[in-house]
């Protein structure tokens, strides 16, 4: 039996032209191929959210189904991701679905049981669980069908679950021969280590073969990396998909090889793949939105370099403005790095000096400031001119603005509401700095596209005569380690304390978190690259009171 595992890249409510991806991918697979598989919800992309709540939308995607159907009568079974309506007086409205379309209809349906309401996921808000996994034999052969969620609660390798129900064993007494899992599972960094040995463990386990067809491509705020998989019943991994682009891979069960090799082992670097994503995801997000160009502020900083190597490779350079803004506080030597990195990636750049609009606004709230010592009202006010002009740009040539923060800014509020946060795509809000120059560094590897200044000097705002960064924060190597632990692991201040970081740092670190809190619900959306980043899945209120010091006995404060 030879199964077809079709990597798609679909656009969120694009049921038509995601309907017409599923067919020419499904002829692609030729005519030798008994069954073809789809990723997780790929008729309307995922995740749809929010979409599910209309019923319009519901009733159309089973509407393109059926013509799917048709047009694919003569081909070879599809496995095809979609929501359908629950028919019972009881439970939530929908459940997430697998059909099987053969001969021109809809012959068999799956349903998905386990639904994940952590992180960026919130299926309980939208489907009833399924049924658990079920099988059929289209050509004698027992498939067993599960979508994506259903393969992640083995009691074997999971030493914490999430879940009660494990329907991969539930299912593991219906004779299935192999185990197909529809996904649309999001990149993290490191994650595809973690999901080959989860994959592969569950092969072994209940000896069959395992076929995983991954989503790829970008929806918002999340990257989907595809590399779908497939393994033999001992659990060896014999095909692998392409990592952040499209792909179709074919497996022959009887023989167990594969129709072409797999691609070679992805002993890629951390930055590499990061950078890859990041790639994936500006692209898909600027062309998913409507967007061919974008604008992006060029200060001569690491953050906007990396951001501006990321959109040209993303967009072409073609397609990309830099805009430098210079006031009276700007370094001559940024200036020059700013237009080298320009002319390094062939961008067309656009110079407005901000002194005379800074002036302006001194004159006219000279009164309303009077007897006030200047302070970072004026530093924050300069950041604000150049994220209007930034906008009136991006408004004026139809574009998309870049914003250029990092995650380790964002964490601690070191950036200005309506000013550089300003913008449509924060392409590396989930990128702490050490890493942005680690991947700055990997991309300099054989071509120093990012003037080697930029890597060495001292990082700062310069909105104010000789500032740097660490200023106002601690070194960048220990702030990391410190948010790290307390976004991705949700440290406190006595477990951080305990492990030796300084206690008076800890504490600065992790107020100034809380209370920017009101900015990140503000900011544009960003790329998600981590376990645990500032967007869909950070669910934190604004309006609170410092808890831990409520509990020591401190007082409370916000």
């Amino acid at each position: 039996m030879r199964i077809a595992l079709l990597q798609l890249n679909p656009i969120v409510g694009d049921l038509e032209g995601n309907a017409a991806r599923i067919r020419a991918a499904v002829e692609r697979s030729g005519s030798d191929v008994d069954l073809c598989v789809t990723p997780e919800m790929s008729l309307t992309g995922y995740p749809p959210r929010d979409l599910l709540l209309q019923p319009g939308f519901v009733r159309c995607a089973g509407e393109q189904l059926d013509l799917l159907a048709d047009a694919l009568r003569a081909g070879p079974a599809v496995l095809v991701g979609l929501p359908q309506p629950n028919p019972a007086s009881v439970g939530r409205p929908l459940f997430n679905t697998a059909a099987l379309v053969e001969q021109g209809r809809v012959a068999l349906t799956f349903t998905k049981s386990l639904l994940p309401t952590y992180d960026v996921f919130d299926e309980d808000r939208y489907f009833e669980p399924g049924r658990g996994v079920e099988s059929f034999e289209p050509t004698g052969t027992r498939i067993a069908v599960s979508i994506c969620e259903d393969v992640w609660n083995d009691r074997d390798f999971w030493r914490m679950r999430r879940y009660h129900r494990d329907p991969i064993e539930e299912a593991s007494g219906q004779g299935a021969r192999a185990l197909v899992n529809l996904s649309a599972s999001p990149f993290a960094s490191g994650k595809q280590q973690l999901r080959e040995a989860m994959l592969s463990s569950l092969a072994r386990k209940h000896r069959m073969a395992l076929l995983y067809v991954n989503q790829v491509g970008a929806n918002d705020d999340l990257i989907f990396d595809g590399r779908s998989m497939a393994f033999d019943a001992d659990g060896r991994l014999i095909a692998r998909g392409a990592a952040f682009a499209e792909d179709l891979v074919i497996v022959d069960l009887d023989r167990a090889t594969v129709a072409a090799p797999p691609p070679p082992g992805e002993n890629v670097h951390d930055e590499e793949e990061l950078f890859e994503a990041l790639t994936l995801g500006t692209r898909d997000y600027a062309r998913k939105c409507g967007f061919d160009d974008a604008v992006i502020g060029l200060s001569g900083g690491i953050d906007s370099a990396l951001t501006a190597v990321i959109a040209a490779r993303a967009l072409g350079p073609n397609h990309l403005l830099g805009v430098l803004m210079p006031s009276p506080y700007s370094s001559q030597g940024s200036l020059e790095d700013a237009q080298t990195l320009a002319s390094r990636l062939g961008l067309r750049t656009l110079e407005i000096p901000i002194a005379t609009i800074m002036e302006s606004y001194g004159r006219a709230l000279c009164e309303a400031f009077e007897g006030r010592a200047a302070d970072v009202t004026e530093e924050n006010i300069q950041a604000r001119i150049r994220g209007n002009l930034l906008m009136s740009l991006a408004n004026k040539f139809g574009a998309l603005l870049l914003t250029t923060g990092n995650k380790s800014e964002l964490a601690v509020g070191y950036c200005t509401l309506y000013g550089d946060m300003s913008g449509g795509l924060a392409v590396i809000a989930d990128v702490p700095k050490t890493m942005v120059y680690r991947v700055a560094r990997w991309v300099n590897r054989e071509e120093a596209l990012i003037p080697s200044a930029i890597l060495t000097k001292a990082p700062s705002a310069e909105l104010r005569p000789n500032q740097t960064d660490q200023d106002s924060l601690p070194p960048y190597d220990v702030l990391d380690r410190i948010l790290e632990r307390h976004i991705e692991d949700h440290a406190s201040v006595d477990s951080l304390v305990a492990e030796g970081f300084d206690d008076a740092t800890v504490r600065h670190v992790l107020r100034l978190v809380r209370v920017a809190e009101f900015k990140r619900k503000q900011a544009a959306p960003g790329l998600k690259v981590t376990d645990r980043a500032f967007g869909s899945g950070w669910r934190m209120p604004i309006a609170r009171a410092d808890w831990e010091r409520a509990y020591r006995g401190e007082g409370v404060t916000r």
